[in-house]
């Protein structure tokens, strides 16, 4: 019985420490994102892209489900949150533009 609380302990104290850490993605209608294709994950190749995009958040719904706008072909469907990344896009003078994904989160999981 002590071992099962141990164990227990272990655990809730294991799950406060990756809590504090964890942070909680929060997109705006409007904003660019790219998406995270999970299907790549079956088929073992190293170079290939795992990202595709970019798509325009169209609507945020709670529980973190996130319907987007695929911008060439304007189609809409639903994806998790956790799926996605910023994508920003800069101009530096009058180079081409720079193309930036915003891996870190953007505000705090409380």
């Amino acid at each position: 019985m002590e071992a099962y609380e141990n164990a227990k302990l272990y655990k809730e104290r294991s799950k406060l420490y990756y809590d504090k850490k964890l942070m909680k993605k929060e997109f705006q209608e409007g904003q660019l994102v790219i998406l995270y294709n999970s299907r790549l994950k079956l088929f073992p190749v190293k170079l290939r892209i795992r990202w595709s995009g970019h798509f325009e958040v169209v609507q945020v719904f709670p529980h973190g489900a996130i319907e987007i706008k695929n911008t060439r072909d304007e189609s809409t469907f639903k994806v998790n949150g956790h799926r996605l990344k910023l994508y920003l896009l800069a101009s530096v003078g009058n180079e081409e533009e720079v193309i930036c994904f915003v891996d870190a989160p953007l505000a705090a999981h409380h």
